[in-house]
């Protein structure tokens, strides 16, 4: 048997031989004995994972930079919560809205962000051309991260800034305080600066009641917060200023100013000084001309004057309304000389001093109660201290540095003392709603509020016998022009000379008329004050309180008495059978 021949190997089936370079990278790559299946799906993986690590580094940014947004976001809105916070509306007593908040935008800067401040500054003083570019330059200089450049901006420059497309530039919506009644309250609401926060008026008052602290705190942003009601009435109110103007244009007077006060309540239904201003356009409010007259000016009242002095002898016992002064010719008083305006030349009684307004009767009465009781009187009924009601501003009352018998003389008969308007209409509130001191009150409140404040200065019987009084004095007095037909209407006129580099100007008064209505049971009272009246061929040229603030009250009577629901009732009797004949049944 042959030996076997070993079977030669098939080169077509052969593995190439693989070049020694190759198998050392492959070597080094992959290592030996390695599944390159297995190591594919790893390199698989490995590029999902680095993928998903770009992915979520992409997605912590833009986390990042929104939580970034809203911190800025937040900042923005602390600062705006502090600066515009909202305020509650104001309405008057029959819910007419006097105060109001609306939304308005306002263009900030982040100069942190802004990349080109200068091109910034260029294009937005190009689109609103109110903007100050020396200002906006100044502030979007700093490295603050947050600044104010314009506040209550049109819709129309929003959307022009907006197309500018500026980085660090944008808007933030914010409380803007307006007044839908302009100047028909003015003086009594107030108005708010740039920031909504109260500067004068109501506005201040709220924010000395604690609204500026809950602004501070961030407790205050709730819109819908309870509104203030206040005492005024809007219709009556338009129906003041209206004849007060009139009366001011026809009058060529400097000024004119008129309170409607309910006698039981102490609340001012109505408050006008005019000139006035628009709380909508604030820059009005700094005119020294435009103050309100009746809380921030102190004058003399002239002879309205006289009701306190005949209260306080009525009210002593020592006189009554018979008892009779002499009047047949001037007082001499030191050098000075006492005189009526319409002297009568012979003794007069109670009654005719008030309604023929006599000083030199008004002087004897207060002499006969002495110096000190005047001056107590006069306290006692709120006429020495400053008046402090809602409204901060207010004036203290100008009393003589020494109080002599010649001050009492002059100050029985509206001279030598000066007071606020309203001040003196708080005190003659009390002469006629039966006695009693109520402060004023600007907000709403019931007679049974007023009633627990309500301090007794005067007897019923003296309030009987100054309402008798007045009425006399409008059915055969200097204020007959007043009395308007079914609301038995009384009242006092006052003319006052003004005070002219340390001299009374004979021609230069201020006139002042009080009335109350009706008189057997007032309701309410009426201030009317000129200043500087002119006289018309219609007055033949005489300048006094009858011949101008007595008609312009009877004017505003007429109008506001059916506002006020007060019936008109015609036929009465004559005061000394309604009035006194009731106070002696009563009594």
């Amino acid at each position: 048997m042959s030996p076997v021949t070993p079977a030669k190997p098939d080169k077509s089936t052969e593995r190439p031989i693989e070049p020694w370079r190759r198998r050392l990278i492959r070597s080094l790559l992959y290592g030996r004995n390695v599944d390159r299946a297995a190591k594919a799906r790893a390199r698989v993986g490995l590029a999902m994972l680095a993928f998903a690590s770009v992915y979520a580094l992409i997605g912590g940014r833009l986390v990042m930079f929104a939580i970034g947004a809203d911190a800025h976001g937040a900042r923005r809105a602390a600062a705006q919560e502090v600066v515009a916070t909202a305020r509650p509306d104001i309405v008057d007593r029959n819910g007419a809205i006097l105060a109001t908040d609306v939304k308005a935008s306002s263009l900030f800067g982040e100069p942190r962000r802004i990349i080109d401040k200068d091109e910034a500054i260029e294009l937005l003083t190009a689109t609103i051309p109110d903007l100050d570019e020396a200002e906006v330059r100044e502030r979007l200089k700093t490295r603050k991260g947050f600044v104010w450049l314009k506040r209550e901006v049109t819709p129309a420059q929003q959307q022009a800034v907006h197309k500018l497309g500026i980085p660090g530039i944008g808007f933030l919506r914010e409380n803007k305080r307006v007044y839908p009644t302009g100047n028909e309250v003015a003086h009594l609401i107030g108005l708010v600066n740039i920031d909504n926060q109260g500067i004068a008026g109501l506005e201040k008052w709220l924010d000395n009641q604690g609204l500026a602290d809950l602004h501070r705190a961030g407790f205050a942003t709730d819109r819908l917060q309870k509104p203030i009601e206040l005492a005024v009435d809007l219709r009556v109110e338009h129906a003041l200023r209206d004849e007060l103007l009139k009366a001011k244009d026809k009058f060529h007077a400097k000024a004119a100013s008129g309170i409607v006060s309910n006698v039981k309540t102490g609340e001012i239904v109505a408050m006008v000084s005019l000139p006035d201003f628009d709380p909508n356009n604030p820059k009005e409010a700094h005119d020294p001309d435009r103050i309100n007259r009746l809380t921030t000016g102190v004058y003399e009242m002239g002879s309205t004057f006289k009701a306190f002095t005949l209260a306080m002898g009525l009210d002593s016992g020592k006189i009554n309304l018979n008892s009779m002064w002499d009047a047949r010719g001037n007082l001499h008083y030191g050098k000075f000389t006492i005189h009526d305006s319409h002297p009568l030349g012979r003794f007069i009684n109670t009654k005719e001093v008030f309604t023929y307004s006599s000083n030199i009767g008004a002087a004897r009465i207060a002499l006969n109660q002495g110096v000190e009781a005047h001056k107590a009187f006069l306290a006692k009924l709120g006429q020495t201290t400053r008046l402090r009601t809602e409204l901060p501003e207010s004036a203290a009352p100008l009393l003589p540095r020494r109080w002599s018998e010649l001050n009492t003389v002059t100050a029985a008969f509206g001279q030598g003392l000066s007071v606020a308007p309203l001040q003196a209409v708080m005190g003659i509130n009390a002469l006629v709603n039966g006695g009693y001191l109520i402060p004023p009150t600007f907000l709403k409140r019931s007679e049974s509020e007023a009633a627990a404040l309500a301090k007794r200065v005067i007897k019923t019987e003296t309030s009987d016998k100054m309402r008798y009084l007045m009425r006399l004095n409008a059915e055969i007095g200097t204020a007959k022009t007043a009395d308007v037909k079914g609301y038995y209407v009384g009242g006092k006129t006052g003319t006052s000379e003004k005070v002219i580099n340390g001299r009374y100007a004979k021609k230069r008064v201020l006139n002042s008329f009080t009335a109350i209505l009706p008189c057997d049971d007032p309701k309410y009272h009426v201030l009317v004050m000129l200043d500087e009246p002119q006289a018309l061929p219609e007055t033949h040229g005489f300048i006094t309180s009858g011949w101008n603030a007595v008609p312009t009250g009877g004017k505003v009577i007429e109008r506001i008495a059916p506002l006020l629901g007060v019936e008109p009732r015609f036929d009465l009797p004559p005061a000394d059978r309604l009035i006194l004949a009731a106070s002696r049944t009563t009594q």
